[in-house]
């Protein structure tokens, strides 16, 4: 028979034990354990071997302003993307089809990380074209908001595309303190969706709404979407992604879209 002898200890605020040895023994029965993070999770999960930052932008445009908007946003994109001064380019421009509507959204990528951003910003500030494109895009726009994002570095990195293709931006608003969490996960399931060539890229908000996580896919069709999701449920191991990742999530929203003209991914 073994018998413990229990006692209060004030200095600790809790429960303290009259054998050390025994303390060890019983609190592993009971404490949860968690790994001490000896890192922010940006630098955890983000690719190591690029320093790209991303941009996402989401603009609401007047109904009555849709087809000018593309228009001009045409002209001055491709301008951007192929001038070399500038260490940016556009990875992707939509228009919303499902979801909230009349919305732009584009994605940007900077090769050289926050020093990069800063660099476009300062020259774009200096150049005429661009703030004449802006003033008068201004009258076009309900609202505008944006996010700095890095990428996972299980998810393949976004390339160029052949069209025609839609594409989902899937996001997810998780629990504060999950992210590490979401990745373990995501690390192992990402193998469940990349048959088809469905997975576009994988991003996770560093400015703007923070615990935000953008997944975005391209398919043929609707059609194609739903038989590419149907039938990840049919390998083994996805519904234990699932399992695992609902509870992590506070929120979630998808957005069908249509790539627009001067888009790289069509």
């Amino acid at each position: 028979i073994y018998i413990y002898i229990i006692t209060l200890s004030p200095q600790r605020g809790n429960l303290g034990f009259a054998n050390k040895s025994d303390e060890g023994w019983l609190s592993s029965m009971f404490a949860h354990k968690v790994d001490a993070r000896k890192d922010a999770h940006s630098n955890l999960l983000s690719k190591k071997d690029t320093s790209n930052l991303y941009k996402i932008q989401f603009h609401n445009v007047k109904p009555e302003c849709m087809e000018a908007y593309n228009k001009m946003s045409d002209e001055v994109q491709k301008e951007l993307h192929r001038d070399a001064d500038y260490p940016c380019e556009v990875v992707g421009s939509w228009n919303t089809w499902y979801g909230e509507q009349d919305q732009a959204v584009h994605l940007w990528r900077y090769s050289g990380g926050y020093p990069a951003l800063t660099e476009c910003l300062h020259k774009l500030n200096r150049n005429m074209v661009y703030l004449a494109f802006r003033k008068e895009r201004s009258k076009m726009l309900i609202s505008r908001c944006n996010q700095l994002l890095l990428e996972f570095s299980f998810w393949n990195e976004p390339a160029p595309r052949s069209g025609p293709n839609i594409y989902e931006l899937r996001t997810y608003q998780l629990v504060p303190g999950t992210m590490i969490e979401w990745g373990n996960n995501w690390a192992r399931a990402i193998k469940y969706r990349q048959e088809n060539n469905e997975a576009v890229g994988g991003f996770f908000t560093q400015i703007g709404e923070l615990y935000l996580v953008h997944h975005l896919w391209a398919y043929k069709d609707l059609q194609s979407r739903q038989e590419t999701r149907n039938a990840a449920w049919l390998k083994e191991g996805w519904d234990v992604n699932v399992h695992y990742t609902m509870p992590l999530i506070q929120k979630m929203e998808s957005r069908i879209m249509i790539p627009m003209e001067h888009s790289p991914l069509q």
